[in-house]
């Protein structure tokens, strides 16, 4: 059942867009997509959860890792993610939701019989496949079940998904693996997931389309592809602060395969006490950047139209120096406290990109903007983000077993596990691997630099766009 509109206060709402069925229904299914999008990441990242087991038992080179936990999981989630939302405007969403959740999880439980570096990468493509079904969908079901006032607050729990499922994987990925090994980590949070698309499927309703929206909002002709690529090109905002977002997405997917790396080799934690003891409180760490960055931009908004280009670029730029110097301090407490501010201030930008991406073009492309802006960001910050830096730590490795004397006995791709290595070259092995993680790291965090100039010059179209954007909202 829906608000009744017949008193005075009922046609304001309608006026405005009202929601759909009742309050205690809409938070269900916001809840519902809620954790669907939450087990969307914890799938997703479980993997550097487990990197470290992963890369001893099938020797695999960083340039290898950073293909499963980039390129591999990417291709195919970027390149259907625009091909599904457009599906989604004719096919039950709730439908796609539920079987992509399915998919998805039992592709992370493939995982766990996986052979070889091979059969791992087909299978984290099939996670990518999986997941793709997943955000479109869900935004386009929660602005029909929210009105327009309350659609910010929604999508706003909606993305806590992002770094809920970042910590949940840790926690969980760190338990499992204080116990039973790196396969059994992906059987176990897999299965859950395809209960959770089953309960979905008979539990969530599928909302009519635009229900939410003020009926004037129907007028707004649809733009073609052609036409709302077109408008967005003509928007020099857009494209600068892409070109920032993707190069905070390039350094932050690889960091989050390379840190616990770091962790493991350097300090001499164990992939368990990684997790928990580290990963864990940086990733709640990023969860607060992401809810703070959003508070300040909101409330500096009130004094600068352009705060939603310099509070991020000003973050990025003090995030920097903070989260380098983690990675090249000897104790484990400073590194930890560095590594939880820069994650903070990383995720200052997360909420400001989807501003943005929207408030410089008009109403009827704003969907097309954030998806080519998702296309872009996780085509190349997820996709070419960790392989690259992997082989900035391949190199780095080499140079440290060239610069020790053991080239010819181990590679940069050397495995701790090895049972055919010395003692010797195990540690020399730990010490190399330690090496090329730690500079790729400090490389990767140097790209936060860049991020910050890109958004703070994006600052300086911000308005000219905007004022563009509604002069033409006007003339529609």
């Amino acid at each position: 059942m829906s608000e009744t509109v017949s008193s005075p206060a009922g046609q304001l709402a309608l006026s405005v867009g009202q929601s759909f069925g009742t309050f205690g229904y809409r938070s269900f299914v916001l809840m519902s997509l809620t954790l669907v999008y939450t087990f969307n990441f914890i799938d997703r990242i479980l993997i550097s959860v487990v990197s470290v087991p992963i890369i001893n038992e099938f020797q695999l080179s960083q340039f290898q890792f950073g293909l499963l936990s980039g390129i591999g999981f990417a291709l195919f989630y970027t390149l259907l993610g625009i091909p599904i939302a457009n599906l989604s405007e004719r096919v039950s969403r709730k439908l796609i939701i539920g079987i992509c959740v399915i998919l998805w999880s039992l592709a992370t439980v493939l995982c766990g019989f996986t052979t070889g570096f091979v059969t791992l990468l087909v299978a984290r493509m099939l996670v990518g496949v999986g997941e793709a079904g997943c955000t479109p969908p869900a935004n386009s079901m929660i602005s029909d079940y929210y009105a327009p006032a309350a659609r910010p607050t929604a999508l706003g729990i909606y993305a806590m998904g992002v770094t809920a499922g970042g910590v949940l994987a840790q926690v969980f990925g760190g338990v499992i693996l204080d116990v039973f090994t790196w396969r059994e980590a992906f059987i176990f949070v897999g299965t859950p997931g395809i209960l959770l698309g089953i309960i979905f499927l008979l539990t969530v309703k599928e909302p009519p389309r635009g229900y939410s929206d003020p009926p004037e909002t129907e007028k707004i002709e649809r733009a073609s592809f052609r036409d709302a690529v077109a408008e967005i090109v003509s928007k020099r905002t857009f494209w600068v602060m892409s070109g920032g977002a993707t190069l905070a997405a390039f350094a932050g997917y690889a960091l989050v395969g390379l840190q616990p790396q770091h962790v493991v080799f350097t300090h001499g934690y164990t992939p368990a006490q990684t997790a928990l003891m580290f990963m864990a409180p940086v990733g709640l760490a990023g969860t607060l950047g992401a809810f703070l960055g959003g508070f300040l931009t909101q409330t500096a908004s009130k004094r600068s139209a352009t705060a939603a280009t310099w509070v991020p670029g000003i973050a990025f730029l003090i995030c920097a120096p903070l989260y380098a110097s983690a990675f090249l301090v000897g104790g484990s407490t400073l590194m930890l406290i560095l590594l939880m501010v820069g994650s903070v201030l990383q995720y200052f930008y997360l909420g400001a990109q989807y501003n943005i991406a929207q408030a410089v073009v008009s109403l009827r492309v704003r969907a097309t903007s954030v998806a080519i802006l998702l296309f872009i960001v996780n085509l190349i910050g997820y996709g070419v983000g960790p392989p690259a830096l992997g082989i900035v730590a391949d190199i780095m490795s080499s140079n440290w077993i060239s610069a020790n004397d053991v080239a010819g006995q181990i590679t940069a791709s050397c495995s701790l596990t090895d049972a055919s290595l010395s003692e010797e070259l195990v540690a020399a092995c730990r010490e190399a691997r330690a090496y090329g993680v730690k500079w790729a790291c400090v490389v990767a965090t140097g790209l936060f630099v860049f991020a910050g100039l890109f958004f703070l010059v994006a600052g300086r179209t911000f308005i000219r766009d905007l004022y563009a954007n509604r002069v033409a909202q006007r003339a529609l």
